[in-house]
Formats: C-alpha cells, structure tokens, sequence
C-alpha cells in the first residue's frame, strides 16, 4: 500500500531519451560537475559514486573536495594530496585531490613574498607578510587553487572530467559567487594593493576569473547536480540554491533526491512514519524544483564508506539483506533525560552555548531546542546562526516569550561595517584619501571582517543572558575561529604590560562562559569529521563540553530490515563516541515528525531523548 502511494507522489520529472529509458545524471556527463546541496543529504557519497562509476567506464577522472572541512581521504581510506592528484587503489582512472585552505594560504604567501625577500627591507617583507596573514587571504588562496581547476589545462588536461565535491551550501554559494566579485574589483580598484597582495601585475588573475565565469555559464561544459534528501527543509534549500545558481550564470541543473525509503516489506510503525515524512516533503516540493530533471536514489542499508559501499549506491538491483540480531545491551539503556544537559547548562543563570558539527547532522535543531526550553524557564535567550544558509527563525516558527531569534547576515553586517568605518576612519580624509578607502571597502574580504565583528558582539551579549548560536557547517566555522585566533594574536601582540584584556578567543576558551556543543550522526564519516572538529578546537585551547548523537535509528529499535540494518550498523559509532570522544553524550532518536515549532522542540528537549554523563 505504501509503496504505491510513494510512486504516485514521486512524480518529479525525469529525462528520457528516444528510447524512452531515463537518463541518470551520470549518462551524459559535462566536462565539470558540481554536486552542491544542504549538509548531509548526501554529496559526498553521490560524488563519489559517480567519479568511480565513470572511471570505471575507462574515463580519467578527477574528484576534488572544496569543503575546508573535507572527508574525502577518510571515505576512501587514503591519505590525499592537497596540490598534486592522488591516484586512488582500486579504481584505475580516477584520481583525488583536496583543496586544503590553509597549505593553499601558505603557497600563496610564497608566491607574492617570496621574490621580494633579500631585495625589500625586512621591515617592508614582514608588512606584507602581515598583510596576508588573515582569514580572507587563506579564502581567496584556496579559491584560486579552484579557479585552477577549472581554467588551467596544464594541470587539468590529462581528465575527461572534473567533479567537484562541494561544502554545504552557503558556503559553495560564495565560493561560486567570488569569481565575479574579484573580477569586479581588479576590474574597478586604482588602490595599489588588497590582500591578494600588490594589484600591480594581476592581470592573470584577473583573466583567470573571467575564464571561470564563462566555464559557469556555457552548459555545455558545466553541470550542476542539486542533491537533497525527501525532507522539507532540504527541498527548501534546494530550490533558494537553484535561483541563486540560475542568477549567477549555472543554469545547467539537474536534482537528486536521494535516500527514498523503497517500499515497506514489513509491518513497522518506524518505517511507516518516515514513508509518510518523505510523502509529506515531496508533496510540497517547490515549483521551481519540479521544472528540473530529476533521479531519485532509494536508501541504502549500509554506511557509505569504500568503494564497494559506492558502487551499492548507484547499483540497479537492491542489496542483499538479513535481519540483524539484537545487540547484547539495548542502547536505551545507556541513557537518560537529555533535559538534564539543559538542567546544567540553565543553572549557570546565563552564557554562550556553540552548537557546531558536520552539515546535515541537526545544528539548528538541536540549538534550537536548547534555546526554547531556556526560554521556556524564564530565561532571557538569544538564539542566532552564523551558517549562510541560516533556518533558525523556520525551525522554531513562532514567537516564543523571553527568545530573540536572529542572524548574522553577511550582507547586513558588511553594510554596516562600510559605514562605520566610514564615519570614523573616513571622517578626516581628503576626497582622494575617503574614495581610496570605500574601493578598498568593496574587496570581497570585507565580509569576513565584519562578520567576525558580529560574532565577536554575541560572545559579548552572553556575560548577561544566553546566547545559542548554531554554527555553520564545520570548514566554515573552522574559518571564522582562524579569524578570532588571528585577532586574538594580534590584540595581544600590541598590548601594554599588565593590561587587563579578554579577548573573544578567551570567553571561548573559559569552559565557565562558553559551552560547545558538538552535533554529530551514529555514522563513520560525521563521527569522524566531529572528531577532526574536537581536535581543531582543542589546539585553540577550545574543550567541547559535550557531543549530540542526533537522528538515532537504534533508540526506536525498528522491525523493517532495512532500517535494521542501519540501526546495527549504529551501534559501533555510539560506542566510539561514548568510550572514545566525549565527556558528555546525548542520544536523539529520530522523530516521526519534522522537529519544527516551539511545541515539538520543547518535546524533543523534555520527553524524546537521552543524555548519559560518561
């Protein structure tokens, strides 16, 4: 019964050929592809899939990872360069390459500093070395390894195809958005410098940036693969991501939902509520979405990770499966009342609570949560994010007494910067010296600045009430806390002997000001890019205070094989969380319902999931 209901509500558009068989996205491949989408639905896997399923077509194949916070070499069990393509075992053809920020930034100071050491005075060299110490020089020096990747056939044209394995979507979308940013701005600047270094002799950077642009809109050459999950905030994304992609030229698109529950094979309640979950999501799939091609990848009983996990998920038939046998412990018997998380976090009257993680694994649910049942016992909250793609004020969805609900909006917080920077360093300048100032204002770095400065004001607002921010996908956070350190160094760089200063790095740093909150799914790849995120934070002197294992299949312990199966395949990762990574640990079950509204969040922090003090 189900599985028709599913079939009928499925009805999104698919391409044909004469034949009239469907044309998978992987049939007739442009040289480039750009597998972008929400966090967690799936870009990596699908990426990865269609790579190996070309090369072992016989074509030369390149996989490129653009997320700062990259799991390509986990999912493929090898370590991988980040300038030079990795030839991967196993899979003739196909070759791997992460762009790594931060060795992209150093190769880059090399480059503009290197010629200039011993002939400029070494005040003069260790001035532009300052210059491009910041976050936005590690940004714009990892874009130009992407530029590369798409404009320089020296390195690219041995491969039939370039697919790329993008961060989530907000920020792919000012990856994407940079090539005419830039463009613009050597186009325009008379200044003799930015943080790519002196202006003077860019003029290839410049063409770079334009070869890109045209590569972006010739659809003949580049597609974009929008993936989704069958679930409401996804598609939402999904359909923003496609007017934004369309208004910068990326018309060739193509939609992937992926991990479509196949139809029911036994009389499980779970199963049944998330056949009605997906029905209900694809039922009010946005218009824009239904004018695209579309394909549609079932659920899979197994955690992709290896390449034979890849190969099962584009595979025709399904795969084989046995009814697991239960485990020696029940799962739910490691925990309690995830309320008492919030219990500790409430008794300290106020303070600044991070949730951070992989894309997808739940950050804004889980904030949210925090922050309405704060609010719920009186306490004055003030939830925001710092994640482009910002869905607090959806989740929560209505107004709840003693909650502010906001976000720090890249292009709110640069206006706001420009003139304030304006009205103070701008005030006493000549109009030659004012105009200099707003052109160096238009760099696109700016907005690094000032979205800094924003967080920088939440982590000060937490010393007199809470503040819960729900961070962007790991890279990108990963890159705002490089420019808290950065400013941190430099602020104690210059100060006076015996000055009383604490910087944003230290309230972050003070486990009795700063909770952090690591999100994560009973999966390989986000408890190991959690782990990687712990590791980052712990060399900033940054200690998680506890981790969230969240959308759990093993808590409701289903009867459909399939789900199963996923859920046995949890318990390892439960287990490696509890005993291995965290001091703390929350276990969500997945709900039956969408974790959206004040009501249903306040259920989830009270009665549906647990928490265990390991």
């Amino acid at each position: 019964m189900t599985g028709d209901v599913l079939t009928a509500d499925r009805s999104v558009p698919a391409v044909t050929g004469k034949d009239g068989i469907a044309v998978k996205w992987y049939d007739r491949p442009t040289r480039y592809m750009f597998f972008t989408g929400k966090g967690g639905v799936g870009k990596t896997s699908l990426a990865c899939a269609t790579a190996i399923h070309l090369a072992d077509m016989g074509k030369q194949i390149l996989l490129v990872s653009t997320d700062p916070a990259s799991n390509l070499g986990q999912v493929f069990g090898t370590d991988i360069g980040d300038h030079d393509p990795t030839p991967v075992a196993g899979v003739p053809h196909l070759y791997v390459l992460d762009i790594d920020p931060e060795a992209a930034a150093k190769a880059y100071r090399d480059r503009i500093v290197g010629p200039v050491r011993g002939v400029l005075p070494d005040n003069a060299v260790r001035q532009m070395e300052e210059q491009l110490s910041g976050a936005c020089t590690t940004e714009i020096a990892a874009f130009d390894e992407f530029t590369a990747l798409l404009t320089d056939e020296s390195r690219i044209g041995r491969f039939d195809h370039i697919i790329f394995d993008t961060a989530p979507t907000g920020h792919t979308l000012r990856l994407l958005k940079l090539p005419s940013a830039w463009s613009n701005f050597l186009a325009t600047s008379q200044n003799d410098s930015s943080c790519l270094g002196p202006l003077a002799g860019l003029d290839k950077q410049r063409q770079q940036y334009t070869a890109v642009i045209d590569a972006f809109g010739d659809g003949a050459r580049t597609t974009v693969v929008l993936v989704s999950r069958p679930q409401v905030s996804a598609l939402n994304e999904a359909a923003c991501t496609k007017g934004e992609l369309s208004a910068l030229g990326l018309t060739n698109q193509r939609l992937v939902i992926n991990g479509l529950m196949p139809d029911i094979t036994s009389d499980d309640p779970l199963a049944e509520a998330m056949v009605r979950r997906e029905q209900e999501a694809l039922a009010h799939l946005p218009d824009v979405l239904r004018e695209l091609p579309t394909d549609r990848v079932p659920l899979k009983p197994m955690d992709m990770v290896g390449i034979e996990a890849f190969r099962e998920l584009l595979a025709a038939s399904p795969p084989d499966m046995q009814q697991p046998g239960a485990p020696a412990e029940p799962v739910q018997t490691l925990t309690k009342s995830f309320g008492q998380l919030v219990d500790e976090i409430a008794a300290d009257g106020h303070g600044l609570v991070m949730v951070m993680g992989k894309g997808g694994v739940g950050k804004t649910t889980i904030a949210a949560a925090v922050a309405v049942e704060l609010a719920s016992r009186g306490h004055e909250v003030h939830l925001t994010t710092t994640d482009p793609a910002a869905h607090v004020a959806i989740t929560v969805e209505s107004n709840v007494e003693h909650l502010e609900v906001s976000r720090i909006d890249p292009r709110v917080e640069t206006e706001r910067y420009r003139r304030h920077v304006i009205e103070t360093k701008g005030k006493d300048l000549d109009e030659q010296g004012r105009a200099l100032l707003e052109e160096d204002l238009r760099s696109p770095c700016t907005e690094e600045i000032a979205v800094f400065q924003a967080f920088s004001r939440a982590i000060s607002e937490s010393r007199r009430k809470f503040v819960v921010v729900d961070t962007a996908p790991t890279g990108h956070t990963l890159l705002l806390l490089d420019a808290t350190g950065a400013y941190h160094h430099e602020i104690m760089r210059h100060a006076m002997e015996g000055m009383n200063l604490v910087t944003p790095l230290m309230r972050l740093q003070d486990p009795k000001q700063t909770k952090i909150l690591i999100v994560t799914l009973a999966e390989t790849t986000p408890v190991l890019e959690a782990a990687a995120l712990q590791a980052d934070l712990r060399r900033a002197g940054i200690e998680p205070w506890a981790w969230v294992i969240n959308s759990s299949l093993a808590v409701r312990n289903p009867r459909d094989p399939l789900l199963a199966a996923r859920a046995q395949s949890e318990r390892p990762q439960i287990d490696k969380v509890r005993n291995e990574l965290a001091k703390r640990v929350a276990l969500v079950p997945w709900l039956s319902a969408e974790p959206i509204g004040s009501g249903r969040l306040r259920e989830l922090a009270r009665d549906l999931a647990g928490v265990a003090a390991v």
